[in-house]
This record gives C-alpha cells, structure tokens and sequence, in this order.
C-alpha cells in the first residue's frame, strides 16, 4: 500500500498540512523536525560509542613457541602416536 504514493497523493497531503496548519507554521514545524533528527541522531552515536567503549573486545593472545626447544618434525610425531609405551 505505501509503495503506490506518486505525485498526486504526496499533493494532496502537502494540501491537506498547508490547510491545517498554514503557510506560516510550516517552516517553524520544519525546522523542529530537524533539530529532532539531527538530536536522534546524536544520540544514537553517542550510544553506541558508549557500547564500543564499555563492552571488551576479544583480543586472542599467540605465545610464541619455545625457541630453546628443539621442534618435532612430523615423522616424529606421527612415531609418538603409533608407538604403544613399553613397560619395564
């Protein structure tokens, strides 16, 4: 339904506001609506700041591999895995 609004229907409200209000309050009424949006708009920004601010950011920390360690290759590994443990 409010996909259908063209040029004649946006007349006829600009129409029926100009009668109930007159031209003279129109751009007061104007203006209050701006100043509302652009005060909505603070906000919100303003909130949402707070929100990045306030809430923790998930950082993973990478500890760095033990370089007095020799490194297992692969073959190594795999060998540590399959090889059952001997007892005695």
């Amino acid at each position: 339904m409010l996909g259908n609004i063209g040029f004649p229907e946006i007349m006829i409200i600009l129409v029926i506001v100009l009668l109930l209000f007159g031209a003279k309050r129109i751009p007061e009424i104007a203006g209050s609506m701006g100043k509302g949006i652009k005060e909505f708009k603070k906000n919100i920004n303003e909130a949402t700041r707070d929100l990045d601010v306030d809430s923790p950011r998930y950082e993973p920390r990478l500890t760095p591999p033990d370089l007095d360690q020799p490194s297992r290759t692969n073959q190594q590994e795999d060998a540590a895995r399959t090889e059952p443990k001997r007892l005695g």
